[in-house]
């Protein structure tokens, strides 16, 4: 699982690799800035949905892994 301190430097990382200060990433995510500054802090309480705005802009992808994942996918295009 992934830990927020090894979350949060792979935010700062691609934010920086971007060229983006933190208050241009909150605008290109249409979040708040404190968000991003929270995220970058390591902070755990940042709500799913606004994560993945972050990821969108930033181009980080999110795989979810399990070992029923491929029963699940393989169900669902069978239904």
């Amino acid at each position: 699982m992934l830990d927020p301190e090894t979350l949060s430097i792979i935010i700062k990382k691609h934010r920086k690799a971007a060229g983006l200060s933190q208050v241009q990433l909150a605008e290109l995510a249409g979040v708040g800035k404190t968000v991003v500054f929270d995220l970058e802090k390591g902070k755990e309480t940042v709500q799913l949905n606004t994560l993945l705005k972050i990821f969108k802009v930033l181009n980080i992808k999110v795989q979810l892994q399990s070992q029923l994942m491929n029963k699940i996918l393989n169900s669902n295009e069978n239904s």
